[in-house]
């Protein structure tokens, strides 16, 4: 399996990292999630190479997780915003974030808490079943054949 072609896999964990496979593009998605808009924005927390960073924007841009969006006219300057599809990817942000939190976290402890605005409560992020709602661990789950196999 070759890196340029994870994209024509039928394994959706292989056509997912041909996107978000990188550090980098997951530290931009990371910083969209806390809002961060702009390209200068994201360069300064990032301490990320120009080209590097307008790459890994471009890619998400392509693929339809972020819109570039002008926010100023003379000289013309974009910010990048999550789409629907981008949003789609919080799950995934939020699972990488707890299992940092649990296993990598140190004796510090974490360095962001999250808060659920609808309860007002800190959260662990969990995964659970879209049909009963009971939770869903690795042993629990058995793997069949899709349409697309």
């Amino acid at each position: 399996m070759k890196w340029n072609d994870l994209e024509q896999e039928r394994c959706s964990v292989a056509r997912t990292v041909s996107v978000i496979g990188d550090r980098w593009t997951l530290l931009v998605l990371r910083d969209c999630f806390l809002g961060v808009r702009r390209f200068e924005e994201f360069q300064q927390r990032l301490k990320i190479s120009r080209p590097m960073l307008a790459d890994r924007l471009a890619k998400l841009v392509e693929v339809g997780a972020l819109k570039k969006l002008a926010y100023q006219e003379s000289p013309v300057r974009y910010e990048y915003r999550l789409t629907s599809k981008g949003m789609d990817l919080y799950p995934i942000i939020m699972a990488i974030v707890h299992w940092g939190d649990v296993h990598m976290a140190g004796k510090a402890g974490r360095p962001l808490l999250h808060r659920h605005t609808g309860c007002g409560h800190l959260f662990d992020p969990v995964v659970v079943c879209s049909e009963c709602a009971a939770g869903i661990h690795a042993k629990d789950v058995v793997v069949e054949k899709g349409p697309g196999a």
